[in-house]
C-alpha cells in the first residue's frame, strides 16, 4: 500500500480494535504488499488489512477455521474476539493470532512434515477455488497486455509467453489434484514455538503436490514423499515464470521487482 493508504488503515485498525475491547495503541507494520499486517500493541494481536476490492478475507477466515479443526498447522484467528471479517471504509480487516517468531528459517524436514500435514487436511476439506491453470492464465495476461507492461523486452515478453503456455499444457491432468495452498513459500510460514504453521489462504487453488513444493526451498522435496522429480521441475519453472509476471504487473510493490524480474528471465532462458 501507499503511504497515505497505510495512514488510513492504521487509523481503520485502531477504531477496530477499539470497538471490540482490544487495547491497541501502536500498529507496528510486519508486511506490505497486496495486504498490510500489523501487529497491534499492547494487545499483541495481528491485523491484516486488504481493500474492498479484494473480496477474499470471509473465504480466508473460513478456511482457516476448517483446516485447523482439521489438524492442520495453521495460524490461527485471535480467539478473544469475533471471528468476522471488519469492514470499514475502503478496508476489510481480520483479525488474528500473533505469534512471536523463534528461530530462524524452518528446517527442510520440519518444513515438508508441516505441509504434508497442511495437504493431508486439505484433502478432508472441500472449497471452491480455481484450478492452478486459472492462476497461469492471469499471469499470461500480464505477458500479453504490452500497453499495460510497456517496459518489457519483446524477447522476453516472448520467452515468458512461451513458457506459461507450454508449461500449463504440460502439466495441467498430471498427478493426484486436490486443494492445494498455492504459494507456501517461506514468507507464508511462521515459525513458532509449537512448530510451523502456515499462514495467507488466498491463493489457494487445485492442482498437484508439486505445485506447492515448487514453491518451497529446493531442498524440502527431498523430505515430502512421493514426489514426481519430472513433474517437480517442470512446476518450478512455471512457479518462476509466473513470478516474474507478476512483477511487470501494474501497481506491483515488490520491492526491487524489476531487477528480480530481470534475474529470473535469465534463469528462465538458462533452463529452457
Amino acid at each position: 500500500m501507499h503511504a497515505a493508504e497505510i495512514e488510513r488503515a492504521v487509523a481503520t485498525v485502531k477504531a477496530i480494535g477499539a470497538s471490540v475491547g482490544l487495547e491497541v495503541e501502536e500498529a507496528v507494520v510486519l508486511h506490505d504488499s497486496n495486504k498490510l499486517s500489523l501487529r497491534l500493541l499492547p494487545c499483541d494481536s495481528l491485523a491484516r488489512v486488504a481493500p474492498l476490492s479484494h473480496r477474499i478475507a470471509a473465504f480466508e477466515i473460513d478456511l482457516a477455521q476448517r483446516l485447523g479443526a482439521a489438524g492442520c498447522p495453521v495460524g490461527e484467528l485471535d480467539p478473544r474476539v469475533e471471528p468476522r471479517v471488519y469492514g470499514r471504509g475502503d478496508f476489510d480487516v481480520t483479525l488474528w493470532t500473533y505469534y512471536e517468531p523463534v528461530g530462524g528459517e524452518v528446517p527442510a524436514p520440519e518444513y515438508a512434515a508441516a505441509l504434508e500435514r497442511l495437504h493431508a487436511g486439505m484433502r478432508r476439506v472441500g472449497a471452491p477455488v480455481p484450478h492452478f491453470t486459472d492462476r497461469v492464465e492471469e499471469a499470461q495476461r500480464v505477458i500479453a497486455d504490452r500497453e499495460g507492461s510497456p517496459g518489457l523486452a519483446e524477447a522476453d515478453r516472448e520467452l515468458l509467453g512461451d513458457v506459461l503456455r507450454d508449461l500449463r499444457a504440460s502439466i495441467a491432468g498430471r498427478g493426484a489434484e486436490q486443494l492445494l495452498h498455492g504459494e507456501p513459500h517461506p514468507g507464508n510460514l511462521l515459525a513458532t514455538k509449537d512448530g510451523p504453521r502456515f499462514i495467507d489462504f488466498e491463493t489457494c487453488c487445485r492442482g498437484p503436490v508439486e505445485f506447492d513444493l515448487a514453491h518451497a526451498p529446493d531442498e524440502v522435496a527431498d523430505h515430502y514423499p512421493g514426489v514426481d522429480r519430472d513433474l517437480l521441475r517442470e512446476c518450478r519453472l512455471l512457479m518462476l515464470a509466473m513470478i516474474t509476471a507478476w512483477r511487470w504487473e501494474p501497481g506491483d510493490q515488490l520491492p526491487d521487482g524489476r531487477r528480480l524480474a530481470e534475474e529470473w528471465t535469465a534463469q528462465i532462458r538458462a533452463a529452457i
